[in-house]
């Protein structure tokens, strides 16, 4: 077929002018997405946690739903099978922690994943003795190089980064070795959530978060404080986190899995998808349908925010 020639016959010159005319038009108009359009915003996006830089995507996987008691009753392949399939659609971070059932099967799921590619947080309990080597065991568990968000893990108390010196010190020199790379901690009481978001060696964030106030920090210094009467207070040391930069991951979206209405898991991953100082959530799954409806779940709210 000649250049520039319809199934009529060859286009002339005012016939070339009036079709590329309409074709301006159409972007215009919007019948023809404009450039510089926003970008819809999904689950399984890659998005910057705070100001370490690093990516993860937005939706990311537990592995620890009650200590990981449940992704362990999937067995050994069953459980690696989930972490290929959330991967598969996208997810490219997981939760993990040493207190996890799960802990010693992480390292041979990531196996099968592109490391480069996956965002691997994990937590150390306690104040080991040799902060180095239990920073050390969790490379060689894995089977990594190093890990990409590393915790302190649940903290109750005010003040708590005092007495936990020794530890902090210990993850800024991990840090400086390339071991890890970057470092934070998890709350689990008002008194101790302040005083991370006051403490600059914060710099990562995970926060249990929904609006109806379901195992949300409160201001007992308890593990399991359940006052739904904090959910102003917790959003108050979210807006002061985000202003300083810090990344920031929301836990507890599913109210610990115990939001088995689903009216009850849209009401609080909506929540989360309307917060502009929420990098990322982690939710707990144990099966490949509760991975969809997370995804679908979120990708609306977030079409909606």
């Amino acid at each position: 077929m000649p250049r520039n020639s319809t199934l009529e016959g060859p286009l002339d010159r005012r016939q070339f002018l009036q079709s590329s005319l309409a074709a301006a038009g159409a972007v215009v108009l919007g019948s023809v997405p404009a450039l510089g359009a926003p970008a819809k915003r999904t689950a399984v996006d890659q998005v910057t946690l705070g100001k370490t830089g690093l990516k993860l995507s937005r939706l990311g996987m537990g592995t620890g739903s009650n200590s990981g008691q449940v992704q362990f009753e999937l067995g050994r392949e069953g459980f690696q099978s989930l972490v290929q399939y959330a991967y598969d659609q996208g997810i490219t971070w997981f939760d993990c922690s040493e207190t996890y059932k799960t802990f010693e099967w992480m390292g041979p799921a990531l196996k099968a994943l592109p490391r480069e590619k996956v965002f691997l947080q994990s937590k150390i309990p306690g104040q080991p003795e040799d902060i180095l080597k239990a920073i050390d065991h969790h490379r060689q568990v894995y089977q990594t190089d190093y890990i990409d968000s590393l915790l302190v893990h649940c903290m109750v108390k005010t003040g708590w980064t005092d007495s936990w010196k020794r530890i902090l010190d210990g993850y800024e020199t991990a840090k400086d070795k390339g071991w890890i790379r970057s470092k934070g901690v998890s709350c689990h009481s008002l008194p101790a959530l302040r005083t991370a978001t006051a403490s600059p060696w914060v710099e990562v964030h995970l926060v249990r978060v929904n609006p109806q106030g379901k195992r949300i920090d409160g201001e007992e210094e308890s593990v399991w404080n359940d006052n739904v009467n904090q959910v102003g207070p917790v959003a108050a040391q979210l807006k002061e986190m985000r202003a300083k930069g810090r990344g920031i991951i929301g836990m507890k979206i599913l109210g610990n899995g115990e939001f088995l209405r689903p009216e009850d898991r849209e009401k609080s991953i909506r929540y989360a998808m309307s917060r502009t100082d929420i990098d990322a959530v982690v939710m707990g799954f144990k099966s490949r349908a509760e991975i969809d409806e997370a995804i679908q779940r979120m990708n609306r709210a977030l079409v909606d925010a």
